[in-house]
This record gives C-alpha cells, sequence and structure tokens, in this order.
C-alpha cells in the first residue's frame, strides 16, 4: 500500500510559484562553487571533468549554461540533470529550499503508475531518519542505550539535529513495524536496504537492529543511505554495516558529510578529507567544518569530482598506522590526477581525527594542521627517509615513485613548477 503523499501531485499554482522563487545562482551555488565575473557568475561545470572554469551562471536570464559541454537550462532543469531526478521531483526539492508549502491533489491511476521509483525510495529513507531519530530521543532504549554512547563520544544535541543522527531499537521489526502501520510500500523500504524481504514466512525484518545510525546525504541534502554501529559486543557481528546500493545510492560517488560541509569548502577554499562519521563529526563540534569522510572506503575518483567542483585543495588528513599511510599513498596520485591541490598530515601518536580534536581547541587544531600539514613530495621523501639510510637502493625506488606522481597531474605547468 502507497501513503498517501506518495499518490499526490502539485497543482499548478504552486508550480508557478517555485518556478518563479527559484534563483539560479542560489540554485546552482548548493552543487559549485562560484565567483562573480561582469554581471554574472563562473565555476566548474558539474558534467563533465571541467580543468577551467567553464560554467557560467547568468541570474539577469535565470539560467546556466557550460561553454565547454552545452549542459545547463533553468534552476529546475539545472536540479532534474544534476540529482537525475523528474521534474516533480525536482520542484520538491525547489519548495523545500525555498520554504515553500506544497498543497497537493490527489493523483490519478496513470499519474501513480508514473510516479518515480527513485521518489520511493527516497521518501522510504526519509521515514526511516525520523523514525530512527524519534527512536533515539524519544524512546526508553534508544535514551538508555543510543543517547549516551553518543554522549560518550563527545557528541552534542546540536550535531544529533544537524547530521540527523538516530537509533535502530533492539526489536528486528521495529522500522518493519512502523512501515506496516503507516501504509507504506514496504517494497520501497526492502529496495534501499532498510529492510530485509521476507522469506518462506519470515516477516520482513530491519537490516540496523540495535544500532546507532548515521544517515548519508547526498550533495543536495537528500538522504540515500545509512551507516549503522552495533550497540553489541559479540565478537562475530560487524562493528559498521551500511546501505547496499540501490538507484539512489553509489558508495562510490557520495562523501559523509559533504552536504553540511559543502559552503564551509567553497568559503574556506579547502577540503579536508578524514575516514569516520565520528571524526568528521568531531570537527565540525570544534568550529572546523569543511570536512568529509570516505566512510572506511578506497577514496574513488568521482568523490575527487564531487570535492573540485567546491574546492581544488584539500588535505588529507589519516591515522599514522600503516593502514592509514597506505591510504593516504593511495589516494595522493588519484587527487593529482583529477587537478587537485593536495597537502597531507599524520596525527600524533596513532590518534584518529575524532581522539585528536576532543582535547584542542579550534585554535590548537588549526596551528597544528598549518604547521605539520606536507605537500606530496616532502611526505613521500621523509616517509622513506629512514629506510634509505639503510638501504640506498631504495633512493632510485622513491625517485621513481615521486615521478609518477608527477606524472599524475594533467596540468603541464603545474608538472614544472
Amino acid at each position: 500500500m502507497q501513503s498517501k503523499s506518495s499518490r499526490q501531485m502539485i497543482d499548478e499554482q504552486t508550480k508557478q510559484l517555485i518556478i518563479d522563487t527559484a534563483r539560479i545562482d542560489d540554485v546552482v551555488q548548493d552543487f559549485v562553487h562560484l565567483r562573480r565575473k561582469g554581471s554574472g557568475f563562473v565555476g566548474l561545470c558539474p558534467f563533465h571533468k571541467d580543468r577551467h572554469p567553464s560554467f557560467i551562471v547568468t541570474p539577469s536570464k535565470n539560467i546556466c549554461k557550460c561553454f565547454a559541454c552545452g549542459a545547463g537550462g533553468t534552476p529546475v532543469s539545472f536540479i532534474m540533470k544534476i540529482q537525475n531526478c523528474s521534474f516533480v521531483e525536482a520542484l520538491r526539492y525547489l519548495a523545500q529550499k525555498y520554504n515553500i508549502p506544497v498543497p497537493e491533489r490527489e493523483m490519478t491511476e496513470e499519474e501513480q503508475e508514473r510516479q518515480s521509483e527513485r521518489e520511493a525510495l527516497y521518501l522510504a529513507n526519509e521515514v526511516a531518519a525520523k523514525f530512527f531519530t524519534e527512536q533515539l530521543l524519544s524512546s526508553e532504549e534508544g535514551l538508555d542505550i543510543a543517547l549516551p554512547y553518543f554522549t560518550q563520544r563527545g557528541v552534542r544535541s546540536e550535531a544529533i539535529q544537524t547530521f540527523g543522527l538516530g537509533y535502530s531499537p533492539n526489536d528486528r521489526r521495529a522500522l518493519a513495524k512502523y512501515v506496516e502501520a503507516h501504509g507504506y510500500d514496504m517494497e520501497s523500504f526492502v529496495a534501499t536496504g532498510l529492510l530485509y524481504a521476507s522469506n518462506e514466512g519470515r516477516p520482513s525484518a530491519d537490516r540496523y537492529h540495535e544500532r546507532v545510525i548515521f544517515p548519508i546525504y547526498n550533495v543536495g541534502g537528500r538522504v540515500v543511505g545509512f551507516g549503522g554501529r552495533t550497540m553489541r559486543k559479540a565478537d562475530k557481528i560487524a562493528k559498521y554495516i551500511n546501505s547496499p546500493e540501490s538507484i539512489i545510492y553509489d558508495k562510490s560517488r557520495e562523501l559523509y558529510g559533504l552536504y553540511q560541509a559543502k559552503r564551509a569548502i567553497a568559503r574556506l577554499d579547502q577540503s579536508i578529507i578524514v575516514e569516520g562519521y565520528l571524526d568528521v563529526i568531531a570537527m565540525h563540534q570544534v568550529g572546523i567544518e569543511n570536512v568529509v569522510a570516505t566512510s572506511g572506503t578506497a577514496l574513488t575518483e568521482s568523490q575527487i569530482q564531487l570535492l573540485r567542483r567546491f574546492s581544488r585543495n584539500v588535505l588529507v588528513l589519516f591515522d599514522g598506522d600503516e593502514a592509514g599511510v597506505k591510504a593516504a599513498l593511495r589516494s595522493i596520485d588519484m587527487l593529482l590526477g583529477e587537478g587537485m591541490q593536495i597537502k597531507l598530515l599524520v596525527l600524533p601518536d596513532g590518534e584518529d581525527p575524532d581522539e585528536f580534536v576532543s582535547k584542542r581547541s579550534r585554535t590548537e587544531v588549526e596551528e597544528y594542521f598549518a604547521a605539520h600539514a606536507q605537500d606530496f613530495l616532502t611526505f613521500k621523501s621523509q616517509l622513506y627517509a629512514q629506510q634509505m639510510a639503510s638501504d640506498p637502493q631504495l633512493k632510485t625506488q622513491l625517485m621513481r615513485d615521486i615521478l609518477q606522481s608527477i606524472a599524475a597531474i594533467p596540468d603541464s605547468l603545474e608538472r614544472v613548477v
């Protein structure tokens, strides 16, 4: 059974109000770092590998256009393309952005059949995110088990709200029962990975039961997936589990915290990459908001291209253990290959960013970063220095490694410099 909201359409008068209200520069800068040029704005095109700003935004005409690939259009068409969504979905996005109430009419049967499967999955994630937050803040189990965990980790109430944190109860069918009771489409919750499908007479069950929940937002602010950390101490249970990929969630294309960080990244002209959810949250809480996380996966070209829309400058922050160093080394050539200007920083004494910032003020953290961040040449040279002292032949290997990184830089002038 579909929910009422999934059977409704936006009326014509409201459609026109949304179209008339949306400003192209305001809409585009949610996804692209823009700088003023004459009476308009210019930025890197989000629809192709733009090396030099070719995406022009013209407020006087309320349109945008890339003069390299030709993509562009009105605020609505821009949202349709960048969010890969339908016309109605784009209108809903803009209505939410501009706080425009959306009185709706019942859809016809034909319109219901055309309703986007993507919108159904977004709705499922939205419903689940609200359910998880209510369980964290209002249920006895959430207050006794999950909230103390966040408190112990230094997560404050403001961060819980900013990042939409939640809790999935011990009951293996808590969310499934909620979905059934409110008449939502069960298949959508299965498709997005929130529920396991019923099997051989057994009813649908929750994927994330007895876990604290970290919603994953896309750059436009819609929940596309979830990460869940177990509250159980059993050895055989995975500490973290994440949403499976779906038509709205591709983990290689998302960065945790980017929605909350994008304006700070554009303003400061730098992003900071960390590994985990709590690393992002801890840094936000000390006032460093231009930070995103790969959430335990290897950095991908798609993620780098997403970051590059807002700034070419990036600081890669990682643990000083062997795994952290290897992760940093893997990311160097990939970042350079996408035209990024990179710095690398190893935290002291094996601390992760969450631990590091929790013991220091914002000023102390920023001063440490400024004093210890290294370019990739210095980083690689110092990394191999101790080994080269005992094995001079490694110097040749280091030179090859550095030359390989330099060769990855796409701009010939930057390679020379």
